[in-house]
């Protein structure tokens, strides 16, 4: 009987009678800190403060910039300068706007710099693509000679390019400008492309080609879709890099229409080289704004991580 008793207890239900002891996860080791010491924290500190020198460095110019640009004539002659206008005005950016062809200028500087920039992903996105997943020799070489070519000095060659774009017909004409801005940000693409695409697995790739698809259409379907945040950061630096070029302008083209931005800054200068200061800096305000607008506006989509969870393991 009592072995029959303690066989239906046992067999019985869970119930009111018998507390249901709920299983705990086990915690992950935690790791300890590192206790504080004062070498640590003065290396810390140390750090902070190397960081914010760099950042006051780089923010100098700007704020000058900014502050300049809303001075009156009285203030900018002053002998004792001052971060914030006592009187700001606006009359720097309309004597800006009335010596000079800003909007025009502007104009010129955004079709350069958006084409420019469009046909140097489109010629660098395959050609990074070779590059990274044909490694030979002949690759090999093409990617030191693109890192050799951003070492050659603009005066090295400003000569050949001329001749060769007169002998084109291409001198003072947009089109041959924004061809030098193209041939000039391709090898700084291309090599940015390259570690973009060798980021990315190559088991996606194959499964494409068991798929069926071919070299171009996987480049298309599965690679590019991949390098969203690399082609976005390229075209950005490419953009910026053509809209705040100067000397390959100041030399290719002559008209006054065609000329971009930072050409015509330099007709704010007289004729004895004497800036005429608060026009000049209200215009080189408006031609800043432009790039830190666009950096602000797509500096997420650079940093990116698109490729978090494409591959199963």
């Amino acid at each position: 009987m009592e072995s029959t008793g303690g066989s239906k207890r046992r067999n019985a239900p869970r119930g009111a009678g018998s507390a249901h002891i709920p299983r705990r996860t086990p915690r992950r080791p935690t790791t300890p800190r590192r206790p504080a010491t004062p070498r640590r924290t003065a290396a810390r500190a140390g750090q902070y403060a190397a960081l914010l020198g760099y950042l006051a460095f780089l923010a100098f110019p700007f704020l000058w910039l900014l502050s300049t640009a809303f001075k009156p004539p009285r203030e900018l002659g002053s002998m004792h300068p001052t971060w914030i206008p006592e009187a700001p005005t606006l009359e720097n950016f309309r004597q800006a706007f009335a010596q000079q062809p800003l909007l025009a200028a502007a104009g010129n500087s955004l079709l350069a710099a958006a084409v420019s920039a469009l046909l140097a992903i489109l010629l660098a996105t395959p050609m990074a693509y070779v590059l990274a997943r044909f490694r030979n020799r002949l690759s090999r070489a093409a990617t030191g000679w693109v890192v050799i070519s951003q070492a050659f000095p603009l005066v090295l060659v400003i000569i050949p390019l001329f001749l060769i774009l007169k002998g084109l017909h291409l001198v003072d004409s947009r089109i041959g400008l924004i061809m030098v801005y193209v041939v000039w940000s391709l090898p700084f693409a291309l090599w940015m492309l390259t570690g973009y695409v060798r980021a990315v697995p190559r088991e996606l790739e194959e499964a494409a080609a068991v798929d069926g698809a071919g070299r171009f259409r996987t480049l298309v379907s599965v690679t590019a879709p991949l390098l969203a945040p690399g082609i976005v950061a390229t075209a950005l630096f490419a953009f910026i890099t053509a809209w705040n070029e100067f000397f390959f302008a100041l030399v290719l083209l002559k008209s006054p229409e065609k000329q971009t931005l930072p050409v015509v800054l330099t007709h704010f200068l007289g004729a004895e080289g004497v800036a005429d200061l608060g026009p000049l800096a209200a215009a080189a305000l408006l031609a800043t704004l432009p790039s830190l607008v666009l950096f602000a506006a797509i500096q997420r989509r650079i940093t990116g991580g698109m490729l978090a969870g494409a591959v199963k393991n």
